[in-house]
């Protein structure tokens, strides 16, 4: 939140803005937030000072996190009943028999995580190109063009040899 832009470059705009120099909507637009974000903030600091402005989600666990017993009762049946099912398999599985709730990669992330299922190998891009060598004999490529570059003069020949880019 605030760590990022500084709680020293909040405390100067918010003196801006006490002293009349600065608009809330300029003092937010500084700090690259919302009039309401910044309103927010300076009651924070009104209250506790500095220390309101810390991050209050830091220790906290998240709203979204997947219910453990949930977790564990998923890890228990890969254990007893599903046991080197591809994960695809295993979590179409869960859903169909056992009313499971949780998304394919929380459960994919929380097995490799535990140590019950190994991470697939990351495959190789299809066709994968890889530079030329430079070799004695190659050719090149040139491109030639008459034209009279020049005022009063007559045309002239302009040509271009690139430099060796294979790709």
């Amino acid at each position: 939140m605030l760590e990022r832009i500084g709680i020293m470059r909040f405390e100067e705009l918010l003196d801006g803005w006490q002293k009349g120099r600065l608009s809330h909507g300029e003092a937010a637009s500084a700090l690259g937030v919302s009039e309401r974000t910044f309103r927010r903030w300076r009651g924070r600091h009104d209250e506790d000072g500095a220390d309101g402005l810390a991050d209050r989600r830091v220790g906290r666990p998240s709203p979204k996190r997947a219910p453990a017993d949930e977790l564990r009762r998923m890890h228990g049946l890969y254990q007893e009943r599903y046991q080197g099912f591809t994960m695809k398999h295993f979590h179409e599985k869960l859903v169909q028999r056992h009313g499971y709730k949780l998304g394919y990669t929380t459960t994919r992330l929380y097995l490799q995580r535990t140590g019950a299922v190994q991470p697939a190998p990351r495959r190789g891009a299809h066709r994968r190109k890889r530079p030329r060598r430079a070799m004695q004999g190659m050719m090149l490529h040139q491109d030639a063009s008459k034209h009279r570059w020049l005022a009063e003069q007559p045309a002239l020949d302009l040509v271009i040899t690139p430099t060796a880019h294979w790709g």
